[in-house]
């Protein structure tokens, strides 16, 4: 075999390896633009997945700086040759886009696109997207497309593959959505069985105190002080159940500044100092940056409940292409062997499974008063 067909399946190979290793939607959508547009040598590369009204659900483009696409304006509509794609759901190859019928332009901060190769990208019946290219970088020739037949039974590759990476991506994501409803289920029965102890026990012993307060006020006074005792727990499992619930804003504000506020939050709600540092931290794959964050969540909720911790100290910093977190406290510490031989767990099974099912790794170091560090690793994407 010669060197240009090795060369080209190595690249068809990366290309599918590449879609496969995510599993966000978002992810693999701008995955899929990325190596078509590579693989095929061209200028511009777009993906369209459609909603039900005409428009476009997401829209992810390659070859076009985020100034540019800023200035193109809102998401395009199913027109022109977008909408013939997706309603004939055939491939187009054009030698100038512009001068085909269906063309209704676009607007004035678009780039100019001349030569095009379109194909839609199919689950079984269901036309799930376009995928289109723009500008092959090769000469053409006289009135004629630099895109090949080559080119697009290559494209048509991608696309069968690009198929199977966003079904099982959106699948992915409905699992995960159905995880997090079921997971806030567990926590609101979690938190109304707690609450409910806590109260009922308040209210016996606020009934004791006020039997007592006349005939024994010392008695009284002790009472009142197991009330004041049961009303902090009972503020503490609110405020672990409210951090714990909200949703994350990961998709809008990024990991750091979501960890910022939530390390914010806990240190005006607990006696002990928390803080937090980034440093150099580039964005993760979703997937991860979620998992880092149900870690931190995790962490710091053992070293303000279990360890008496008068600091507790977040830090996040690049490692590579991806992040390392660390939770670190002041606190009592445990022996992590005798925990397990216990069979308490302190949340370690369920970080290490985040961690693992995020691609990282998570050690834990502590002893008897020697603090506690949470290391989470994640290698980004």
């Amino acid at each position: 075999m010669s060197h240009g067909p090795r060369s080209g399946l190595a690249a068809v190979s990366s290309a599918l390896l590449a879609m496969s290793r995510h599993l966000e939607v978002r992810d693999v959508l701008k995955t899929i633009v990325a190596s078509a547009r590579e693989l095929l040598d061209a200028q511009y590369a777009a993906l369209g997945v459609p909603d039900d009204h005409g428009g476009f659900a997401q829209f992810v483009v390659d070859g076009v700086s985020e100034e540019q696409w800023k200035a193109i304006g809102p998401l395009p509509r199913q027109h022109g040759i977008l909408a013939a794609m997706l309603r004939e759901a055939r491939a187009e190859r054009l030698a100038d886009v512009r001068k085909d019928p269906r063309f209704e332009g676009w607007p004035s901060a678009h780039p100019d696109l001349v030569d095009f190769l379109g194909l839609p990208i199919r689950d079984g019946d269901e036309v799930i997207g376009a995928l289109f290219l723009a500008n092959k970088n090769c000469p053409k020739p006289e009135g004629g497309c630099g895109f090949t037949q080559d080119d697009e039974e290559l494209l048509g590759i991608l696309a069968q593959h690009a198929a199977i990476a966003l079904t099982n991506a959106r699948l992915y994501e409905r699992s995960r959505e159905l995880t997090i409803a079921e997971e806030r289920s567990r926590l609101a029965h979690e938190l109304h069985d707690a609450v409910s102890q806590k109260l009922f026990s308040l209210r016996l012993t606020a009934q004791a105190a006020a039997r007592l307060v006349d005939r024994d006020p010392s008695r009284a006074k002790g009472e009142l002080q197991q009330v004041a005792a049961l009303a902090a727990e009972a503020a503490d499992e609110l405020r672990s159940a409210v951090v714990e619930l909200r949703p994350a804003a990961l998709d809008e504000d990024g990991l750091v500044a979501t960890l910022r506020t939530q390390v914010q939050v806990l240190d005006r709600a607990h006696s002990a100092r928390v803080t937090f540092t980034a440093r150099g931290v580039k964005a993760l794959p979703a997937s991860q940056e979620e998992a880092v964050l149900r870690v931190a969540q995790e962490a710091l909720h053992n070293a303000l409940r279990h360890s008496g911790a008068d600091h507790v100290d977040v830090t996040l910093d690049r490692h590579g292409g991806g992040a390392v977190l660390r939770v670190t406290d002041d606190g009592s510490g445990f022996d992590p062997m005798a925990v397990r031989r216990a069979g308490r767990h302190l949340g370690l099974v369920s970080m290490r499974d985040r961690a693992s099912g995020a691609g990282g790794t998570l050690t834990v170091e502590s002893g008897p008063g020697k603090g506690t560090t949470i290391e989470m690793e994640v290698p980004g994407g």
